[in-house]
């Protein structure tokens, strides 16, 4: 292909959207979202940040459900490389960072092969943002001086324990995607060694205003936290038991995250 044909290519953003709260995208991610003309968003990218977008830009749900049919990541590839040799400025935006256990790194593979143009927008993972707004710092002086951040759900589920034997030794443990796991991991980390007493807490949509916090220990958390459900993070150690200190966040039901623009929204299902 002629570089002339390059150069008629539009260019993809991968965008993280943060946590949940639509007020913690960065200033950067909210500026690319203005000038989109497609946005390709995930189950986990809030679509109070649509509202952002051009009116006439065009939105493309791409989001992943447990279980379920969904999009798969070769068809998001496909979309992302269409929609940009049209000469389009895409946006594909993604709960938390694209980096961190967003698939973001296999997207910016698929673009490079075909020579589209990208830029990585970072975001905030929850695997910060879940804790901080729950009061719980994932390191502190004498208490713990390294967080390890692991993921509770794999490809096919059936390596997702491996290793887990290191991870016992994390001063603090933060988990994503691991509620539906949770009584596993659990016993996981019992039975490699970490004590039973060791202090959890597990927060159910971080940052939303109908997010929820329970606290227990390694040995009771599985019953205690049975009512919540994804998305959730889970954090293990000493420091999970600042959240009854330092808690801060106060949820408030009455605030109204509404989207104003979603009418061009294309579902798409796998």
């Amino acid at each position: 292909m002629s570089i002339q044909s390059f150069a008629s290519y539009g260019k993809v953003y991968l965008v993280g959207a943060g946590p949940g709260d639509p007020d913690l995208i960065t200033v950067k991610g909210s500026e690319v979202l203005k000038k989109a003309d497609v946005i390709v968003y995930d189950r986990l990218a809030n679509p109070a940040l649509l509202s952002k977008t051009p009116e006439q830009s065009e939105h493309i749900y791409v989001g992943k459900r447990p279980g379920k049919p969904s999009v798969s990541q070769e068809q998001i590839n496909q979309i992302l490389i269409t929609k940009a040799k049209e000469g389009k400025i895409v946006a594909r935006l993604k709960g938390g960072d694209s980096f961190v256990f967003g698939r973001g790194g296999e997207e910016c593979e698929a673009l490079r092969a075909e020579h589209i143009p990208l830029e990585v927008v970072p975001g905030i993972s929850s695997a910060l943002a879940a804790p901080a707004f729950a009061g719980i710092p994932l390191t502190q002086r004498k208490i713990a001086r390294s967080f390890t951040v692991v993921t509770g759900h794999t490809i096919h589920n059936t390596d997702t324990f491996a290793g887990w034997n290191y991870y016992v030794h994390a001063d603090t443990l933060v988990i994503l995607m691991g509620m539906g796991r949770l009584p596993q991991i659990a016993r996981q980390l019992i039975g490699h060694g970490r004590s039973a007493d060791t202090p959890v807490a597990v927060i159910e949509k971080a940052t939303y205003q109908s997010q929820k916090v329970i606290t227990a220990t390694l040995g009771t958390i599985a019953d205690e936290a049975e009512e919540l459900s994804p998305p959730g993070t889970i954090v293990i150690g000493e420091l999970a038991a600042k959240s009854k200190q330092l808690a801060w966040f106060t949820p408030n039901s009455e605030v109204d995250f509404s989207v104003s623009n979603t009418n061009r929204r294309t579902q798409v299902v796998g």
